[in-house]
């Protein structure tokens, strides 16, 4: 029998600093591992928040910055108060009533977009 459990998208990164504040501090996510070959090698890490994994890559050949991920969610509503309240002042995602759900968007560091999408 076959089955998949779930999806973990890749993202790019270039800067630990930058995606450390974006994903944790404005997310709200916590770091699940990092891995470097040497202490001076690119950086690979995973972020998780609520059942959601993104794993976040400084090496060249992982991913394309500038993808877009879908996430599907319950609480959307919560979540953009939430991100509003923390005043990240790179990004100040909107609510959107979509066709297909109510959504948030937000674009990280590099270019990335994330669309978070309650489907009701």
């Amino acid at each position: 029998m076959i089955a998949f459990h779930r999806a973990i998208p890749i993202l790019r990164s270039f800067d630990e600093a930058k995606a450390r504040d974006f994903y944790c501090g404005f997310l709200g996510f916590t770091v699940g591992f990092q891995h470097r070959f040497h202490p001076t090698a690119p950086l690979y890490m995973e972020v998780e928040r609520a059942g959601l994994k993104l794993h976040l890559s400084e090496h060249h050949g992982d991913a394309t910055p500038g993808s877009t991920v879908f996430v599907p969610m319950q609480g959307a509503a919560e979540f953009h108060a939430e991100l509003l309240a923390r005043d990240y002042p790179n990004n100040r995602p909107g609510l959107e009533d979509l066709p297909w759900g109510r959504q948030v968007e937000v674009i990280d560091p590099f270019g990335n977009r994330i669309r978070f999408c309650q489907q009701d």
